[in-house]
């Protein structure tokens, strides 16, 4: 904006009228459905090729409200495929499932981190102009507000918003008070049920039928925050995968950064989680004061060599150096070093290849605009820069994110189930896994057989199913698109498998950590909810 726009209101945009732009926007689906392996670019061109009469083109938000309301108009549903071809960023729901994140109020946090930053009217850690900050302050951190409005934008723009997977960011949750807590995630469920509940449990029975479901809730807390009542709490608000803010495995290392907690503390917390069922994130900083990449490198390799550990996704948060920070000042005083764009990418390079076919990485670099980084890695592709680098140096990692079979279409009589098992501290995992003939993953079931008693007396004598996934474009509920994994039966068949190792392995009750508005697919699959699982008796 130049000075003399500053203050001036900015010009709106007309509201689609299908009566005035009705024939420019048939041209445009015209052309749309005659090219099945439409390429965005070539959907570019067509946009292009039909501008309205003042020479404006129509975006693909725009064109996909306006075929919305000529489905409307007709009387017929619109074809989720045409739709997915419009799709304004497909990416953002190619894991199967409408990602909502949503952040919290400023609340004083119980850690003394040096690398974190304290900008007021934020919670701590969190940049007002990072993407996700700034959206929830322009809506005041109101939970209802920030859910409704980010399913608006996701469905104005093509993906199918009816299974929500809710992120609740910013801070400790576990440090909120109790009350806001519930508070909180209740208005994130009447932003979905479109209708205001009394009570947390009435939002969550409303949700079970409700147009936007809730298929995974996700909060980010402490290691030492993570006790046996707190997981308990955890279930009833209805928190499916945890986000551990590990950082370090080093504890001179944490010691040095002030992170005020000790690896026995993240042995603790994975262990009480894995029992409880949660899906576990942990959050791993490289270069923080202390660190040099071969010890960064060594330290990464515990996750995989200690038993206890083994987690089952990574964010993986270089250390950035921010401003009015302490460890800003340790820079200045000479007594930390980041480390440069070359070094990073060799130290990820060498850390990828390590990661097991059960874990994914949600994320490489942290969403900080580059700005806001004194010195070090400011790039925000560094996961794009980091794959070119392992290709020309012959590497390949095997996570979850890289076998993905994303938005390509599958053949469902080519694929195979495959089963990886591991041993953790607490329990014998297993990960069904579903695959192309090429190696692509399609859809997986995280099953656990506990050899120690859990912390939630529910789950005693119990095999627990921790997570299912398939992939592929999110589709509606109750949606058929006969190439894409979602709805092709994979969930029931990976549910039908785990239930016979469980058997065979001598349990008689199959548990599983069900989201609220998962509950009716499980219901169809002869599991009863009791208090914070749904739990099926198994039979030979």
């Amino acid at each position: 904006m130049t000075r003399q726009d500053e203050g001036q209101p900015k010009a709106r945009r007309k509201p689609f009228n299908l009566q005035d732009h009705g024939d420019i926007l048939s041209a445009i689906l015209d052309e749309v459905r005659d090219a099945p392996d439409l390429t965005q670019k070539e959907l570019s061109q067509i946009m292009r090729s039909h501008t309205l009469p003042n020479g404006d083109m129509l975006s693909k938000d725009r064109i996909i409200k306006g075929y919305r309301q000529l489905c409307r108009r007709e009387g017929c549903s619109p074809d989720v495929a045409l739709v997915r071809r419009l799709r304004v960023k497909p990416t953002r729901t190619i894991s199967g499932v409408a990602p909502v994140a949503v952040l919290t109020e400023p609340y004083p946090c119980p850690g003394e981190c040096i690398f974190c930053p304290e900008p007021a009217g934020m919670p701590k850690s969190y940049l007002p102009d990072e993407p996700g900050a700034m959206r929830a302050a322009a809506h005041d951190f109101d939970p209802f507000d920030q859910t409704a409005s980010r399913i608006a934008t996701l469905r104005d723009i093509g993906h199918s918003v009816d299974k929500i997977e809710l992120l609740i960011l910013g801070g400790s949750w576990s440090a909120y008070p109790a009350d806001y807590q519930a508070w909180f995630i209740r208005r994130c469920l009447d932003a979905m049920n479109t209708v205001d509940a009394d009570s947390l449990i009435e939002a969550q029975r409303l949700n079970e039928t409700a147009d936007h479901r809730n298929v995974g809730l996700v909060v980010e807390t402490r290691p030492d925050l993570i006790t046996s009542d707190e997981v308990h709490r955890l279930r009833r608000l209805g928190v499916t995968k945890v986000q551990l803010g590990v950082q370090s495995l080093d504890d001179h290392i944490l010691a040095q950064n002030k992170r005020g907690h000790t690896v026995a503390d993240t042995r603790r917390a994975m262990r009480l989680l894995r029992l409880s069922g949660f899906k576990i994130v942990v959050h791993w900083m490289p270069n923080l004061l202390g660190a040099t990449p071969k010890g960064d490198l060594e330290d990464f390799s515990r996750f995989w060599d200690d038993r206890s550990l083994r987690p089952d996704e990574l964010k993986i948060y270089p250390t950035a150096l921010l401003p009015d920070t302490e460890l800003h000042q340790r820079w200045e005083r000479g007594e930390f070093e980041p480390y440069d764009e070359e070094t990073m990418v060799e130290l990820l390079s060498r850390c990828k290849p390590l990661i097991p076919p059960y874990c994914r990485v949600n994320r490489l670099m942290r969403d900080i605009p580059a700005p806001n980084i004194v010195a070090g890695v400011k790039k925000s592709n560094l996961r794009q820069i980091v794959q070119q680098h392992m290709a020309c140096d012959g590497r390949s990692c095997r996570c979850i994110r890289c076998r993905e079979v994303r938005g390509e279409p599958i053949d469902e009589t080519t694929l195979r189930m495959e089963t990886i098992t591991y041993q953790t501290d607490a329990s014998e995992e297993s990960f069904l896994q579903v695959v192309t003939p090429e190696g692509d993953l399609a859809g997986f079931l995280r099953l656990s057989f506990p050899h120690v008693e859990p912390p939630i007396s529910e789950l005693r004598g119990c095999a627990v199913i921790r997570e299912i996934h398939v992939y592929g474009p999110a589709l509606g509920l109750g949606t058929e698109w006969d190439t894409a994994p979602q709805h092709a039966g994979l969930g029931t068949e990976l549910t039908e498998a785990s239930s016979k190792m469980a058997y065979a392995a001598g349990y008689r009750r199959l548990a599983v950590i069900a989201a609220i508005g998962t509950r009716p697919y499980y219901r169809e699959r002869g599991f009863e909810l009791d208090e914070l699982y749904m739990i099926r008796d198994l039979k030979a």
